[in-house]
């Protein structure tokens, strides 16, 4: 009996057309005019990654999700999709039951960029934490320079599954990289006493002051891997945001270079842990890494 490999699965890609009346952008978004659903699954199978969580871009669509739902109908077993929500909506907590009942939805997604930082205990971010409980689906928080108020939901919604976006540290869009990028590294550990929160290792590359394969960022990473374990530890690329830094081949092959991780730590950051925090469908079709 021939055992499956655990598949290399992207743990944040973004997808979405050129701007145009029927879909209008709501603002910009760093990388090329258009990288389509068929383009995205392009770049992964030149480089062997078997499937991606679509996370419907917010600085694009904010809370429309139609285009990442196309995607998936064309590519049902590449992608599991996020959706964004406005945790100032009346009906959010509608919206997400509506979601989960969605072909392909895998999780929920707050986007605190702009505007106040709720409390943990808003109205709205309570709507969500619940909704999502009810469905078993992870509430992931891109909250960067707002860790206090991850903290507090953590230790107030520890019933849900949590995902804490891009290492939780501020990552550029367009160069120059910061001076002392994991400044805020210290207080992303403190996370991982959550035993319900994984993180995100995505975007790590646009964090580097080398060329590839960036080993100034192994470090910084490694900290994290120690402190949440690998287990509740999510590669991914972050693709298209940070196309002003790597291509996405790099952003792959960072992580399965020489000399860094063993074959067995590089599968379950790669793949064997966003296949239990995301609940991964047995449809992907396996490749060893």
């Amino acid at each position: 009996m021939t055992t499956a490999k655990t598949p290399v699965i992207d743990a944040q890609v973004h997808a979405y057309e050129r701007d145009h009346p029927g879909r209008p952008w709501a603002g910009p978004l760093a990388g090329p005019k258009e990288v389509t659903g068929d383009d995205m699954v392009a770049a992964m199978d030149a480089v062997g990654v078997d499937g991606a969580i679509l996370i419907s871009p917010w600085s694009l669509y904010r809370y429309d999700a139609s285009y990442v739902c196309a995607v998936y109908e064309k590519h049902p077993t590449r992608f599991g999709l996020v959706k964004p929500f406005d945790h100032t909506a009346a009906d959010v907590e509608d919206q997400v039951h509506a979601w989960a009942a969605t072909p392909g939805a895998v999780g929920v997604r707050v986007v605190l960029l702009e505007g106040p930082t709720p409390a943990a205990d808003d109205a709205g971010i309570a709507a969500i934490m619940r909704a999502a409980a009810a469905h078993d689906l992870p509430g992931n928080m891109l909250v960067w320079d707002r860790l206090p108020f991850f903290a507090d939901v953590a230790r107030r919604y520890d019933g849900n599954r949590l995902v804490l976006d891009h290492l939780g540290i501020r990552q550029p869009f367009y160069p120059p990289v910061p001076e002392n990028p994991f400044a805020a590294l210290p207080e992303v550990v403190k996370i991982a006493a959550f035993p319900h929160v994984a993180i995100k290792i995505t975007g790590a590359g646009t964090l580097s002051h080398e060329a590839f394969p960036y080993l100034d960022i192994r470090r910084p990473l490694e900290t994290l891997f120690e402190a949440f374990g690998l287990e509740r530890c999510l590669w991914g690329t972050d693709w298209t945001r940070a196309t002003e830094f790597l291509d996405y081949r790099q952003g792959v092959e960072a992580f399965r270079a020489e000399g860094w991780l063993s074959q067995s730590d590089r599968s379950q950051l790669m793949g064997g842990s966003l296949v239990k925090v995301y609940r991964w469908g047995e449809a992907l079709l396996h490749r060893s890494l």
